[in-house]
């Protein structure tokens, strides 16, 4: 275990008062983390949302290399990345559980460390727990780098957990996928070095985006004819790809998505050390996380597992697009007794 201590001068909560605002759900804390890839401990800056009723059960949300603590709402007001699936009367119901989320560490957090670790995120989630009096979170539900996160807290915590709920997630990182991964990083790194890292991070956005999305969406949505414009042919899904690398470009600096990139390669859990119960969930047109690794995963966990495989024209962004399909899974997999904390 590399979680060295929970918190570093926390404030005391203030009294509460009848005329006090409502406390904002987002905050942080700094917490005392030992790096998994070399690096001495040190404090890091971790960045949370908590959102729901006090005393009721805690579910970790986390997903993707993009995403971030704005499971439920944004911080402006606008909604979650995962609004569809968790908030007030969703499928993670936040009248009847609290959603803990955390901003992913990157290599500015962890200093001289060579690399960012799954570990490191799982334990720096563990050392949150503690630090907000938590204690144990009922469930883990992590969907992409989220699952792969949500394995190492398992392995790592299993005194903190109850259950977890892997979507689109494995013990490691499937070969074609890193290697494809692997060209991502490459392109940044050339931008970077012709002074365009930005451009380059564009580019990589959407070569990801042609791996992300299932091949019968790109036949039903890109199937039109070439248009000549601007002195060449562009074709059907051409700005579509733009658009996505703009607005990735718009929300991750480029030494960001290398570390998270970095980090999903590297992940690695022995399934035998998860000794919690799990549900997984599988997508059959998932070319990222293929429905094979889901099935091994399941074979050799160390605690029952049940897999659900869904079929999606979405492949891998299903958990960002099918929420209907998701959403009686996750209901079932958190089940919660009792009445609703409103």
């Amino acid at each position: 275990m590399t979680l060295l201590s929970t918190d570093l001068a926390v404030a005391p909560a203030p009294s509460p008062a009848c005329d006090a605002a409502p406390a904002s759900p987002f905050g942080e804390r700094r917490l005392w983390l030992q790096p998994r890839h070399g690096g001495g401990p040190r404090a890091v800056r971790v960045r949370y949302a908590l959102h729901g009723p006090d005393g009721a059960p805690v579910v970790v949300v986390q997903g993707g290399i993009s995403a971030d603590r704005q499971v439920c709402l944004a911080e402006d007001g606008a909604r979650g990345w995962w609004s569809a699936l968790a908030g007030p009367g969703a499928a993670i119901d936040t009248t009847r559980v609290r959603v803990l989320a955390i901003d992913w560490l990157d290599r500015a957090d962890l200093g001289d460390a060579r690399a960012v670790g799954s570990e490191d995120q799982a334990d720096a989630l563990a050392a949150l727990l503690i630090a907000l009096g938590l204690g144990r979170a009922h469930a883990f539900v992590g969907a992409s780098y989220g699952a792969m996160v949500g394995l190492a807290f398992a392995a790592r915590h299993p005194d903190r957990l109850g259950h977890l709920v892997a979507i689109a997630g494995a013990h490691r990182a499937h070969p074609l996928a890193a290697a494809v991964r692997g060209l991502q990083r490459e392109v940044v790194r050339f931008g970077a070095r012709h002074g365009d890292a930005a451009g380059g991070l564009d580019l990589a956005r959407r070569l990801a985006m042609t791996t992300y999305r299932g091949e019968r969406e790109f036949a039903l949505r890109f199937g039109a004819a070439p248009e000549f414009r601007g002195g060449r042919y562009r074709f059907a899904a051409e700005d579509w790809l733009q658009a996505a690398g703009a607005r990735f470009v718009a929300r991750c600096d480029a030494e960001r998505f290398l570390a998270l990139s970095e980090s999903i390669d590297l992940h690695a859990v022995e399934p035998a050390s998860v000794r919690v119960p799990a549900t997984l969930i599988a997508f059959s047109t998932d070319r990222v996380v293929p429905l094979g690794d889901l099935c091994e995963l399941q074979r050799r966990l160390g605690a029952p597992a049940t897999l659900h495989v869904l079929d999606s024209p979405y492949g891998h962004d299903a958990f960002l697009k099918d929420a209907a399909a998701l959403a009686p899974l996750l209901r079932e997999a958190i089940a919660i007794e009792g009445t609703r904390h409103d």
